[in-house]
């Protein structure tokens, strides 16, 4: 006869197996929910989620139809090997859709995407009509991009690079 009494049912080896199942379950789901509280965003993510420079879907339809209507074009040239802590020497040519130089002022911010608190910007030097050229010195070492502000009166010119390793310094 079956009893309320009787403890025989919880020796089951199934019963055992799907507590333990279920054990294991809530251990790994507390083990993600307390990595995502107490751990720094990931540099794993492929876009990075930067409220700072977020905008309006208007605002970045009207920044794309400005970009197209100025129709400046960028020649980046970047040093090949760039190490940490160490000035490395950009020179940036910018003209317009007629092929004049564009003169104006222009400044460039270096940005990394693990680490905002990191982010800084330089202002470029114009050499010559339409070449601008500055050094940059990136403190750590990872994945960095440049964004490039141009602006020539009222027109502002916006261009980003694709990102780049920055090596330690050996």
């Amino acid at each position: 006869m079956i009893s309320q009494d009787s403890k025989k049912g919880l020796r089951n080896p199934w019963f055992l197996g799907m507590l333990g199942l279920i054990v294991v379950v809530l251990a790994v789901n507390a083990t993600f929910i307390w990595f995502a509280t107490t751990q720094n965003r990931s540099s794993l993510v492929e876009r990075e989620y930067n409220t700072r420079d977020r905008k309006s879907g208007a605002a970045e339809v009207s920044d794309i139809q400005s970009r197209n209507m100025l129709a400046w074009k960028t020649v980046i040239k970047q040093p090949k090997n760039i190490l940490m802590n160490s000035p490395a020497t950009y020179e940036i040519s910018v003209t317009d859709r007629e092929g004049v130089p564009v003169s104006g002022t222009m400044e460039v911010e270096a940005y990394r995407a693990a680490d905002e608190n990191r982010d800084f910007t330089t202002i470029f030097n114009e050499v010559s009509a339409g070449n601008y050229q500055g050094a940059i010195s990136f403190p750590l070492k990872g994945y960095w991009e440049l964004r490039i502000r141009i602006k020539r009166g009222e027109d502002v010119f916006e261009v980003g690079t694709d990102r780049f390793p920055v090596a330690a310094a050996s």
